[in-house]
């Protein structure tokens, strides 16, 4: 792996439902048009989110080319490149044939879908980077290390996870919502483009779209969720980048609350991933803490990633125990005092002795 080449790189889902999901029918007919609602729901309530969810069908991503792009007159991407810094043409690396063929293939989709376009004359020019993913695949990448390193950092804020967290937790009923490869929905400015571009052995291309890994990408697109949902954001509706949380005190008000969040959408050509949205559930695990009526919970992954450690051999792991300890510290009475035995053999680095 190639470290920084990843930076701003998509990442697994934040959200996911705490309970069973079923399938259901978005547009009937159409077998492969599906999404998920919380297994729970029945009566009424069941019908009337799927009866939302099909009269809202156009708001979902079915295929890549549903991706209108949000309209550049509200946001663009754009890349404050520092003048002083020389442009860096990166030499072509090398793959083996399966993985020119997974290149290839992605190179193909990206450009069926209009996120990039053969280019002649880049001004950078960055690598492809493939990584590995569960059950064999690739994803495909790009090394924009020399480019992120001459972009100043964007400080733009996101949310706190804490007050997020605190302010979804109580609710009846949520709705989590992934946005369709959300950083392609958004285009890059025009003049930057031949600055995004990377290397093949079939040509060179530039991204038309913000391709996951620029540095301040992640910014941009907090900047937008805040800015098309500022009138909801805390008051039904929670967003941490891609991720979306529609959420109601009272059951009877999730209809009215989705059909909000959906006319935004629409508005604003934001388009939603099916696969990896789910609506009408009663909790979840959302940015590692379990949200559910009751209130905030420990997310049991966590819990079992510590019973299932063994016992410290070295500083290292001991460091790697003390940070899992740390992302439940608000579920542990006194875990600082708790963890000072670990804290004192971290301080005694050079001889180690676990307690």
């Amino acid at each position: 792996m190639v470290e920084g080449a990843l930076e701003g790189m998509e990442t697994p889902a934040k959200v996911q439902p705490a309970e069973e999901l079923l399938n259901i029918k978005v547009i009937p007919g159409s077998p492969d048009k599906t999404t998920r609602i919380g297994s729970h729901l029945g009566g009424r309530t069941k019908e009337e989110i799927i009866s939302c969810l099909r009269s809202n069908a156009d708001i979902f991503a079915w295929v890549p080319q549903d991706l209108e792009g949000i309209d550049p007159k509200v946001t663009t991407h754009h890349l404050n490149i520092d003048p002083g810094i020389k442009p860096v043409k990166q030499k072509k690396r090398h793959f083996g044939p399966e993985k020119e063929k997974v290149i290839q293939a992605e190179v193909g989709k990206l450009m069926a879908a209009g996120h990039i376009e053969e280019i002649q004359f880049p001004e950078w020019l960055s690598n492809v980077v493939l990584v590995p993913k569960p059950g064999g695949k690739w994803r495909m990448c790009i090394d924009f290390r020399d480019l992120n390193k001459a972009c100043p950092k964007d400080f733009y804020p996101l949310p706190r996870i804490d007050q997020l967290v605190d302010s979804t937790s109580g609710c009846e009923l949520l709705s989590m919502m992934d946005a369709s490869q959300g950083y392609h929905q958004i285009m890059l400015a025009p003049e930057d483009r031949k600055k995004v571009s990377f290397i093949t052995s079939s040509g060179t291309f530039c991204y038309v779209a913000m391709p996951f890994g620029l540095k301040n990408a992640g910014a941009t697109y907090q900047r937008l969720v805040d800015k098309i949902f500022r009138s909801q954001i805390g008051r039904n509706v929670e967003v941490y980048v891609d991720d979306m949380f529609v959420k109601s005190k009272k059951t009877e008000d999730h209809i009215a609350d989705l059909e909000e969040t959906f006319a935004v959408l629409r508005k604003y050509r934001l388009k939603l991933n099916p696969a990896k949205s789910a609506f009408g559930v009663q909790g979840g695990r959302f940015l590692g803490f379990m949200v559910t009526q009751r209130g905030i919970e420990a997310n049991p992954l966590k819990i079992k990633a510590i019973l299932d450690m063994k016992a410290p051999a070295c500083v290292n792991e001991v460091q790697r125990l003390t940070g899992r300890i740390a992302t439940l510290s608000r579920f542990i009475f006194k875990s600082v005092k708790k963890s000072l035995p670990f804290f004192k053999t971290l301080r005694n680095a050079r001889i180690f002795e676990w307690p």
